[in-house]
């Protein structure tokens, strides 16, 4: 690992619920969860299933560097279970030393901690949120805000970007909010982290628009890498997948093609769905958009 990179890395790239067996060995069983590597942080998007092998993972690279402490960003893009039913699995939580910073929407009201809390409420779960050895700060944000991560701190630093003049430089991380709406019930937060000019994109859990969803193709404007949802191929989502909040392959390679996308990765696969059919799905929409591949566990994109 280094400190000098910018690495993207694929740990669940499923939808809706683990799909584990021999029909899908090739791109994984395990709900959502990517990390992001920039510079000395580590940021973590949603901690579905994949975020118990990432978690283990940590551990070894910090029992590498004599027992550096594993700090690191969480963001989660909604509360649903898929993207949530990792996190009392993951080792860091359990080790003192660890420092989590846990980042997310509002849920109906509710702080985003309180919304946390109960994926590990018992009877749920035996062990509660703040039972967890880890330092933990978990705090809501609203989609007017943005948040900037320095060589210098470990600790991320939220502002409005509307209101709050922040002086910042090609070192500093700088992740983004985009709300959609197009999720039930309370939508999702789709983000955007940049780092020495490079960005990436993540879109899941949001449902294409008629001439697709401008908001969308704006805020991921002349990324490098947009991972967007491509959960339902076409039969699927016209037959009886309408309004359930997830896109096809066709829907997500329009995004990146008007947006201006360098690079595409298909993500939350259909749990039904086999490693030939999302092969299939990844060579229809390489028809579409060239570059792009669907996302699989281990899938490693340096940016």
């Amino acid at each position: 690992m280094t400190d000098d990179a910018f690495i993207v890395r694929f740990w669940g790239a499923r939808g809706s619920y683990p799909a584990p067996g021999p029909s899908t060995v090739r791109y994984g069983g395990n709900t959502t969860c990517v990390e992001v590597q920039a510079g000395k942080h580590t940021i973590i998007i949603d901690a579905g299933t994949g975020i118990i092998n990432l978690g283990h993972d940590l551990l070894r690279r910090s029992q590498q560097q004599g027992g550096k402490p594993i700090i690191a960003t969480i963001l989660l893009s909604h509360m649903h279970h898929d993207h949530t039913q990792g996190f009392p699995y993951f080792t860091p939580a359990y080790i003192g030393s660890s420092i989590l910073y846990i980042l997310g929407p509002r849920t109906f009201e509710r702080d985003l901690e309180e919304a946390f809390d109960h994926a590990v409420l018992p009877p749920n779960f035996p062990v509660r949120l703040h039972e967890m050895p880890s330092f933990k700060i978990v705090r809501s944000m609203s989609e007017t805000e943005a948040v900037i991560l320095t060589p210098y701190e470990n600790q991320p630093y939220i502002y409005n970007p509307y209101h709050e003049k922040v002086a910042y430089n090609s070192e500093t991380v700088r992740i983004s909010i985009h709300k959609s709406y197009a999720h039930p019930r309370n939508g999702v937060y789709v983000y955007r982290i940049e780092w020495r000019g490079k960005s990436m994109v993540f879109a899941s859990d949001t449902e294409g628009y008629i001439n697709t969803d401008r908001r969308l193709v704006k805020f991921a404007s002349q990324t490098d890498l947009l991972i967007h949802d491509a959960q339902y191929s076409d039969a699927d989502y016209i037959s009886n997948r309408q309004g359930w909040g997830h896109s096809t392959p066709r829907m997500a390679c329009e995004v990146a093609r008007l947006s201006e996308a360098k690079r595409l990765a298909l993500s939350h696969h259909e749990p039904r769905y086999d490693d030939a059919m999302i092969a299939e799905l990844e060579r229809e929409a390489q028809q579409l958009f060239p570059n792009t591949v669907a996302a699989y566990e281990g899938l490693e994109i340096v940016l």
